[in-house]
C-alpha cells in the first residue's frame, strides 16, 4: 500500500501497533503465539516489553520486522503504523517484501539476542557493517569501510582499526554485542528493536552495553522497543512498560507508575519475585522492637504458562492466579483503560489494586 503523508504539525507515535496477532503451523495444527497486541512508542521513547520466556516478546518483535522463517508458515495480522524520517506513515505488516528490505537496517533496525548466531562467521565485522552502509547510504567500498571503522569507535571498541578486519569468533562476547549495536546503528535508525541484547553477558558488561545504548539513543533521538525479562533493567532505562503473558499484553503503564502500583496479578507476581522486594520485607520486620526478622525465600509464581495448543477458556493467567474467581474462567478479559490511565487486562483489577 502507498505511504500516507502526515501533516507536519500532527504529533504522532513513531510506532503504533494495533491488534497484532501471529500464528504458526505445527503438526498439531496452528498455534497462536501472539494475540491482539497493541501498543505505541513515541519519538525518543523507550518501551520495555517484559514477561517470562514463552510470553511472545520475541515473536512480536520478529513480526514487526517481518523476519519469521518461511518454513514456520507464520500468519501475521493487524496493523503496525510506522512514521518514517520524511513523515510518511506506512503499515509495516502490509508492506511488500521489497519495501520492507528498504526499511530494515535503515530506518528500522534490530539487535538480536545472541550475536554469535546473528553475525556472519565468514565475513569480517567491518564487511558486515559496510554492507549496510553501501546498501542504504550509497557509499562506495572505501567510504563504507571507513564508516564501519567509525561505527566501531562509536560503540567504544578499542583498536577499532584492527577489529574492523577481524571475524566474529576473534572477538569476546561483549565486543560481539557492541558490533551488533554498531551494525544496527550504522544508518541511524529512527526505531531500534533490542531483543534481550544483554542476556548472555556478565553483569559488568551488561551495564556497559546498556549505558552505551542509552547514550546513543540520546544522541540520535531514536525510539526503542526493549524486549527483556530483567525488571531491574526496565526500572532504570525504560519510559513505559508493556507486560506480556501467554501472547497478550496484560498491563501497560509509565514505568514509575507500574512499579509503584501494579494492578494486574501477573505484574504483581513478577515484581514480588525480585530479590530486592524480599530484602525490603526483612528490613521492615527488623525495624520492629523486640522482634527478630524472618529470613524470606525468593517468591515464585506457582505453575507455568499454559500450552498454546490448549489455552484455558477464560483469563490465561487464571490457573496461576491466587485471586482467581469463578468468572475468571468464562471469557478472556479485554485490555481496558483504568482511571489511572493505564491499561489492564483483568476483570477484578479494582480488587487487586
Amino acid at each position: 500500500m502507498p505511504p500516507t503523508a502526515l501533516p507536519p504539525d500532527v504529533a504522532t507515535p513513531r510506532l503504533e501497533v494495533q491488534a497484532l496477532s501471529t500464528s504458526f503451523a505445527t503438526d498439531a495444527g496452528r498455534i497462536q503465539s501472539v494475540a491482539d497486541v497493541s501498543f505505541s512508542i513515541q519519538p525518543g521513547q523507550t518501551l520495555a516489553l517484559v514477561g517470562e520466556s514463552g510470553s511472545g516478546k520475541s515473536v512480536t518483535s520478529l513480526s514487526l520486522m517481518g523476519l519469521h522463517a518461511r518454513t514456520s508458515q507464520a500468519q501475521v495480522s493487524g496493523h503496525a503504523w510506522f512514521v518514517q524520517r520524511d513523515g510518511r506513515k506506512v503499515d509495516l505488516l502490509a508492506l511488500p517484501e521489497s519495501d520492507k528490505r528498504k526499511l530494515r537496517g535503515n530506518e528500522l533496525a534490530m539487535i538480536f539476542q545472541e550475536p554469535m548466531t546473528s553475525l556472519n562467521p565468514v565475513l569480517t565485522v567491518g564487511e558486515q557493517i559496510a554492507e549496510a552502509a553501501r546498501l542504504h547510504l550509497g557509499l562506495d567500498r572505501n567510504a563504507a569501510h571507513a564508516h564501519a571503522r567509525r561505527m566501531l569507535e562509536l560503540v567504544e571498541i578499542p583498536a577499532a582499526a584492527q577489529r574492523v578486519n577481524e571475524y566474529p569468533h576473534q572477538l569476546s562476547g561483549g565486543m560481539r554485542q557492541r558490533v551488533m549495536i554498531a551494525l544496527a546503528m550504522a544508518c541511524e535508525p529512527t526505531l531500534l528493536i533490542a531483543d534481550e541484547p544483554t542476556t548472555a553477558l556478565d553483569v559488568t558488561i551488561q551495564a556497559q552495553i546498556l549505558a552505551l545504548m542509552g547514550r546513543l539513543q540520546k544522541e540520535t533521538g531514536m525510539s526503542m522497543l526493549f524486549v527483556t525479562h530483567n525488571l531491574g533493567v526496565v526500572a532504570q532505562y525504560a519510559d513505559a512498560v508493556a507486560v506480556m503473558y501467554a501472547g497478550r499484553i496484560v498491563e501497560s503503564a509509565p514505568v514509575h507508575d507500574l512499579f509503584a502500583r501494579p494492578e494486574h496479578p501477573y505484574t504483581r507476581g513478577l515484581l514480588a519475585c525480585l530479590p530486592g522486594v524480599a530484602r525490603q520485607r526483612e528490613k521492615r520486620e527488623a525495624s520492629g522492637v523486640g522482634t527478630a526478622p524472618t529470613r524470606r525465600k525468593l517468591v515464585a509464581i506457582a505453575g507455568q504458562v499454559s500450552s498454546p495448543l490448549a489455552p484455558p477458556p477464560g483469563c490465561a493467567f487464571a490457573p496461576r492466579c491466587t485471586s482467581r474467581q469463578t468468572d475468571c474462567d468464562t471469557a478472556m478479559p479485554t485490555l481496558d483503560t483504568t482511571a489511572t490511565q493505564r491499561r489492564v487486562r483483568c476483570i477484578h483489577r479494582e480488587v487487586h489494586a
